[in-house]
């Protein structure tokens, strides 16, 4: 499975962060992230740069790349991801209150399964909490994730909703 996406993310806590990658070199993780699962590494986009996941594994694996010095209870994140490879899975999104590599919430966009759902990983177990189907493709979508308290709202594209509270 092969994941590119351009990551652009706004904490709604006391501070707006963005993230882009032109900066980065070709061919490393980029700057102020780590590889928890997966082979992510920065490359050449078009005219810009993209953080890509490159690794082919089990269909089980969620690949996961955290930004370093983030720590936010309440927030609002938005990532522009484009799904182009995998046989099996396909797709990706953006994780939040990740504690490490096996504890975190995930909200995915799937184009192989049409369908995008958020999950809260345990332990390296998953627990899905809400999914819709949506149609599958190879396009840029936007994915947005506002989470307050106990309180998740994501949305792909600006419609296709999944909301609820955490367990």
């Amino acid at each position: 499975m092969i994941t590119r996406m351009v990551l652009i993310a706004l904490l709604v806590a006391a501070a707006e962060k963005t993230w882009d990658f032109d900066a980065d070199p070709p061919g490393a993780i980029a700057k102020g992230f780590t590889n928890e699962v997966g082979d992510w590494k920065v490359v050449a986009d078009g005219k810009g740069h993209v953080l890509a996941q490159l690794a082919r594994n089990e269909d089980a694996v969620f690949n996961v790349a955290l930004a370093a010095d983030t720590s936010f209870q309440d927030l609002d994140l938005s990532v522009r991801l484009k799904a182009v490879a995998g046989e099996v899975d396909r797709g990706g999104g953006l994780v939040w209150r990740a504690k490490d590599a096996k504890n975190y919430y995930i909200a995915r966009y799937n184009p192989l399964e049409d369908n995008f759902r958020v999950y809260k990983v345990e332990g390296g177990k998953r627990t899905q909490f809400a999914s819709v189907k949506v149609p599958g493709d190879t396009d840029w979508h936007t994915l947005r994730v506002v989470m307050r308290g106990d309180r998740i709202r994501c949305t792909l594209d600006g419609g296709h909703a999944l909301q609820g509270k955490r367990i």
